[in-house]
C-alpha cells in the first residue's frame, strides 16, 4: 500500500459503479411552478409538471467498497429536451461515497443520520442534520398511490405495468463547481453535468405516503412546498451509475446564488 497508486481515477477502472440489493423508496409531489423556476440554474428550464421527488436508499454492497444509506430531492427539468432531474441534496452516511460523488459527478452530497426500514408492505426514512429532521417519509405499498396520475407517470418511466422486467433510466443534472482559493469565484466555469442512473428492478410496488418537510438554516427542505402528494415507489435490485460528460458551461457570476448547496453556510 502505497500514497502513489497507479489508477487513473475513480471511474476509470470501471464502467459504471454499481449498488446490488439496493432498496430504495421515493416519493413524488407537485409543488408551485414558481418554486422550481426559481430554485433551477440556467440553462436547466422547469419540466412540463411542476415535480419535486425525493428518495432514501440503503446500499447493503456496491462495486467500489462503500457500504451506506443515502436519501436525496431532485426538481423535474429539462436541458436541450432532455427530461431529467436537478438534483438540489443528497446525504450520505458514508464519507467516501461524499466524496466520490461531489468531485466525480458534482452531487452536492454532505454527511448526515438516516435511516431506512421496510417491514412487509410498510416502508418508512428519514434524514436529518444537527438536530433536526428535514425529510421524513412513510409509505404503505398497497397499490394505490394518492392521487391516480402517479400510475401513469410510473407507467412513463418504466414502461410498463409495476412488477415488469424493464429497466428504469433515470437522467441526473448537477452543476460542479470548486471555489478558487484566492476566493474569488471557481476554479473553472461551473459545469453542468448530465449523467444517468439504470434501475434494474427486482421488486418494484407502488403506495400511498405521507410526508414532512422542514427547514434548518443548513437545510431547508421545507422551501420545497407540498401541493399535492402524487405517489410513492418502492424498488429493490441492482442500480448503475453511468459515466457523465459536460453539456454546457455557466458564467462565474450567474451562477453564485445556487453554488451553496454543499455548505453549511451561517447566516
Amino acid at each position: 500500500m502505497s500514497f502513489l497508486r497507479t489508477s487513473g481515477g475513480f471511474m476509470s477502472n470501471r464502467e459504471t459503479a454499481d449498488f446490488y440489493d439496493a432498496e430504495m423508496l421515493a416519493v413524488y409531489w407537485q409543488t408551485k411552478p414558481d418554486i422550481i423556476k426559481r430554485l433551477l440554474p440556467p440553462p436547466l428550464k422547469p419540466a412540463e409538471m411542476p415535480i419535486i421527488f425525493a428518495f432514501v436508499a440503503d446500499y447493503p454492497r456496491t462495486n467500489f467498497g462503500s457500504i451506506y444509506k443515502e436519501a436525496a430531492v431532485f426538481l423535474s427539468c429539462e436541458y436541450e429536451g432532455i427530461e431529467g432531474g436537478y438534483c438540489l441534496a443528497m446525504p450520505v452516511t458514508d464519507d467516501m461515497a461524499l466524496v466520490a460523488g461531489r468531485e466525480v459527478f458534482g452531487y452536492p452530497k454532505k454527511l448526515a443520520n438516516i435511516h431506512f426500514r421496510k417491514e412487509k408492505r410498510d416502508v418508512e426514512g428519514w434524514s436529518e442534520r444537527h438536530g433536526t429532521r428535514y425529510f421524513e417519509v412513510k409509505a404503505k405499498l398497497n397499490g394505490r398511490p394518492n392521487s391516480p396520475e402517479f400510475i401513469q407517470l410510473v407507467a412513463e418511466r418504466t414502461g410498463g405495468t409495476p412488477g415488469g422486467s424493464k429497466d428504469i433510466i433515470q437522467v441526473c443534472y448537477n452543476y460542479k463547481h470548486f471555489p478558487s482559493p484566492d476566493g474569488n469565484y471557481f476554479d473553472y466555469k461551473p459545469r453542468l453535468i448530465r449523467e444517468e442512473v439504470v434501475f434494474r428492478p427486482s421488486e418494484l410496488k407502488l403506495g400511498s405516503a405521507q410526508l414532512i418537510l422542514q427547514s434548518s438554516e443548513s437545510d431547508p427542505w421545507g422551501e420545497l412546498e407540498i401541493e399535492e402528494i402524487l405517489g410513492a415507489i418502492y424498488l429493490k435490485g441492482t442500480n448503475s451509475m453511468l459515466k457523465g460528460y459536460v453539456v454546457a458551461e455557466l458564467e462565474h457570476e450567474k451562477f453564485i446564488p445556487y453554488s451553496f448547496l454543499k455548505w453549511d453556510i451561517k447566516i
